[in-house]
């Protein structure tokens, strides 16, 4: 039986109380006393307003079920009126701005591009601390962004055509982004620095300088032969790094051998969608790794031709400034966190009567105090340079749960003697009560909000659920089409730039769009993911630090300033049309169709739950039917058992339909992992916790809270670890998309 520790009106896992008291708390001011009897009053006076909240969800939903039994689906001003009754449709608020203080450039004043990583895996975790900068050349190279058929494939070697193909393209985007004065890049033979002025030589033996010289930043080295140039372009730079004993840079005239982006400008160390975490040993696992990223301590031993190198959090980056001083810019992303929602509950920590407590209360408190080495301490690896915490909350439903995540983070920085409003909250808008009410959710934290970020995958399997009761919905791949899909996206840049949110000299927040999910696609990640930057989003998130350098490009090409500034005359999209159901006007598939579609959705279903249960792991490049890869996490998981559920009530797929491709496509997925270690066969083990974890969501998906996967997958896996006497996961490193 786990050992407690009784605190005032809480009792502690014994295991966790040591790991906070040891590593956590010491060097932060803060002291065990302070801490677990702040805890003990947080939990005291917000778990009963959680469970209310929660009550509040169930009460809307099953009057909304009642609503569409008997009305089907309404028209938009029955729909409406009725919403508005119920309360799930808030009044507006007054027109107001947001007032964050004191937030980094990163977010407030420059666009460029963010990762989302599980924080549980410190190698992942340092890799996307650590695209701040990425080589374009590798990025090029590497992917199909250059087309990899013969002759230009990369193969084993290098390939020299390849290479000098890369090249131009990266001349091109120079010539685009920072042009010479006369010429073009491709035609350099010299980079030199005079009299604080960059000079280039053409190779036609005439020399000229940048087109805008205040885009020169910076150098290293001698001023007449630098190792590096240092080149800015809105508010984001370009490394041209110099050597010509280098393989690339033998065969430059300008002996160029590598073009550094600045790419990925913030991350979000995940502890939510991309973990499984469902113990105490795994949470202290996602703190240790997050306490290490605040001190400037972690790091991952990765095995390399035979031997093994130690990564760590990269040094800022310093360089010669044009009139003679120094410049130094951050060498890491800014790090923000994600707590876990307001639906989930641990048992590391138990209230007075024995019971679990909310998991995002536990987060938000231990993941604050653990920020005060970065705050408090004279680490030179430092993150924020404002002094604040940033902290991202999903999965709200409506304004009262934001101002109930406001008060929480207001009762932890009192508890830390933090100035107010030094956490700063990010708000996730994936859930359909807040795409409704957003103006009045960012409202509920104007003082401390900094992020609204749109989630096509949750907010899908939301819109499912909801109008679960109102008929079959329409082809999941048919979704990104609806009105309602459009409508949610425009409303989000809307309401966000009404609010306030956008980047400039004085501003306070960002506005993200959502994740490509093809980390192999880099082609096309490179000709649609402008289109999010075009719609008025200031980041979009990007699954690898391969994509965040790829993706930099689009915020050269874009000025995302200007565009929030034309945009920011545009009104929201009308919430009639953000309210429109995606429910199928005309049913007759056929069977083929009905069968690709259940199959499509198993297999993504699957493919997952075999990694998440058996394995640990809560995100990864699955492949779907066609073997492409697809990054995964619960928000996909939630939507495809949704959809399933949705078939299953209104009889378009039979229950034995689904069991038998749930078998047939066991056998499929097996197939695909076979090489993968740590994976157990799901075909022969149909009575395992990972077959089991499929059958519950798919047929118990409609019984779930909002649709909601966490509950069935921790169950699941906590019996997979019994099952397979696993008590730490660390070591299992499958093929991860996220990073």
């Amino acid at each position: 039986m786990t050992s407690r520790i009784q605190i005032e009106k809480i009792s502690v896992d014994h295991t966790l109380h040591h790991f906070v008291n040891s590593e956590i708390l010491p060097g932060t001011g803060v002291s065990p006393q302070t801490f677990w009897t702040g805890l003990s009053v947080l939990v005291e006076e917000f778990k009963p307003k959680i469970c209310h909240a929660l009550e509040q969800r169930n009460r809307l939903q099953s009057a909304i079920d009642g609503f569409l039994l008997e009305n089907g689906n309404p028209d938009a001003e029955t729909q409406t009126r009725f919403l508005r009754d119920i309360g799930y449709i808030e009044d507006a608020p007054p027109a107001f701005s947001v007032s964050t203080p004191d937030v980094d450039a990163e977010i407030a004043r420059i666009a460029g591009p963010q990762l989302v990583v599980p924080v549980n895996n410190a190698r992942y975790a340092l890799n996307a601390a650590n695209a701040r900068w990425g080589s374009l050349y590798d990025a090029l190279y590497g992917t199909d962004a250059i087309p990899q058929a013969a002759p230009f494939a990369p193969g084993k070697h290098y390939n020299a055509m390849r290479g000098r193909t890369v090249v131009r393209r990266v001349r091109l985007f120079l010539d685009e982004t920072v042009p010479l004065l006369l010429g073009s890049h491709a035609e350099a033979t010299q980079y030199y620095v005079h009299h604080g002025e960059l000079h280039v030589k053409l190779e036609c033996g005439r020399t000229t300088g940048l087109r805008h010289p205040t885009q020169f930043a910076g150098f290293q080295g001698a001023p007449r032969e630098p190792r590096t140039v240092l080149l800015g372009n809105r508010g984001l730079h370009v490394e041209l790094r110099f050597d010509r004993e280098s393989v690339v840079g033998r065969t430059d005239p300008a002996g160029i051998t590598d073009v550094l982006m600045e790419s990925a400008l913030s991350t979000i160390m995940d502890c939510e969608d991309s973990v499984a975490a469902v113990d105490v040993a795994d949470k202290i696992l996602v703190y240790r790794n997050w306490l290490g990223l605040m001190r400037g301590t972690l790091t991952a031993a990765i095995p390399r031709n035979g031997s093994v190198m130690t990564r760590q959090l990269a040094k800022d980056r310093r360089y010669t400034a044009p009139d003679g001083g120094s410049v130094t810019l951050h060498g890491r992303s800014l790090l923000l966190v994600r707590t876990v929602g307001h639906h989930m509950f641990t048992d590391a920590v138990l209230d007075e009567d024995g019971r679990d407590i909310p998991e995002g209360v536990l987060d938000a408190a231990i993941l604050s105090v653990t920020a005060l080495h970065d705050l408090r301490g004279d680490s030179d690896v430092k993150n924020s340079r404002t002094g604040s915490i940033y902290i991202v909350r999903p999965k709200m439903h409506g304004s009262k749960e934001v101002a109930l995540s406001d008060a929480i983070f207001a009762r932890i920085e009192d508890m830390l003697s933090l100035e107010r409003n030094t956490i700063k909250m990010g708000l996730m808008d994936e859930e359909r009560r807040t795409s409704v009410n957003l103006a009045a959710c960012i409202n509920a934290a104007r003082e401390r909000a900094f992020f609204i970020n749109t989630g096509f995958l949750d907010r899908t399997g939301d819109e499912i659920h909801t109008c679960m009761k109102a008929g079959p919905v329409i082809r999941k791949g048919d979704m990104k089409t609806t009105p309602w899909i459009r409508a949610y996206e425009q409303r989000n840049v809307a309401i966000g730039l009404e609010c306030g949110l956008k980047i400039g000299p004085h501003g306070h927040g960002q506005i993200g769009k959502g994740m490509w999910a093809m980390p192999d696609r880099m082609a096309d990640m490179i000709e649609q993911k402008g289109a999010q930057l075009r719609a008025g989003a200031s980041t979009a998130w990007v699954p690898s630090p391969t994509a965040a350098t790829l993706h930099a490009l689009h915020y050269h090409e874009i000025n995302v300033g200007s565009v929030q500034h034309d945009l920011s005359h545009r009104a929201p999209a009308s919430l009639d049309e953000l309210l429109i159901m995606p429910l199928a006007s005309d049913e007759n598939w056929s069977d083929e169709e009905i069968a690709h579609e259940l199959d499509t959705n198993l297999q993504s279903i699957l493919g997952y739950v075999a990694r998440w249960v058996d394995v640990g792991v809560g995100c990864s490049k699955v492949p779907d039917l066609n073997n492409v890869g697809l990054m995964e996490d619960r928000a996909t998981l939630r939507i495809s058992s949704q959809h399933v559920a949705n078939w299953l009530m209104h009889g378009i797929v039979t229950a034995t339909q689904v069991e038998m491709a749930l078998a047939r496509m066991a056998r499929l997925v097996d197939e695909q992992n076979q090489d993968e270690p740590g994976y157990v066969a799901l075909s022969t083990h149909q009575d395992g916790p990972a077959f089991l974890a499929a059958h519950d969501l798919v047929f118990g998906g409609a019984l779930q809270p909002n649709g909601y996967t966490e509950s069935i997958l921790h169950k699941r896996r906590r019996e997979a670890k019994i099952r397979h006497n696993i008590e730490d996961v660390s070591h299992f490193e499958p093929e991860l998309a996220a990073v």
